[in-house]
């Protein structure tokens, strides 16, 4: 993979507390960008990565989703729909800057800067897989499968 992304050595509310990305301990660490809590794609992407946990647990991997939302969005989200995954509060946008997620879309019919659902496999701090353009329907699924494949 020829992408320079690195995992940022610095500290970031999370759901559950504070986080260094670089400080992860786990073999692998997945990182998804999703536009927004508690819309439609992105409820079903982060109830398809909470609901496959367990199996991403068993690869030793860590998953993590980042949007610009506040911590207390993300707790109600994780509330409402019983996430089981830790979600990264981006409000200044230094990850979705990091990580070059900002895109310019059409929100009915005006142009205006949001996520791109993006997906990130680093494997002991080094990226080896990237998803840019994501659909959310499936995609927790065909992580899980690729990042089966990398270990194999």
């Amino acid at each position: 993979m020829s992408s320079s992304i690195t995992l940022p050595n610095q500290t970031f509310q999370t759901t559950t507390g504070e986080i260094n990305l670089a400080e992860v301990t786990s073999e692998w660490l997945l990182i998804y960008f999703y536009p927004k809590d508690s819309t439609p794609g992105c409820t079903v992407q982060a109830v398809d990565f909470s609901t496959l946990k367990e199996q991403f647990s068993a690869l030793n991997t860590t998953i993590i989703g980042v949007s610009r939302d506040s911590v207390k969005a993300h707790q109600n989200f994780t509330e409402k729909q019983n996430l089981s995954i830790n979600l990264i509060s981006d409000k200044e946008e230094v990850l979705c800057q990091h990580f070059d997620v900002i895109k310019e879309k059409n929100m009915y019919g005006k142009k205006v800067m949001g996520i791109e659902r993006s997906t990130f496999i680093f494997h002991n701090g080094t990226l080896v897989k990237e998803y840019r353009k994501v659909k959310a329907a499936g995609h927790a699924e065909q992580v899980l499968a690729d990042l089966k494949a990398l270990q194999a």
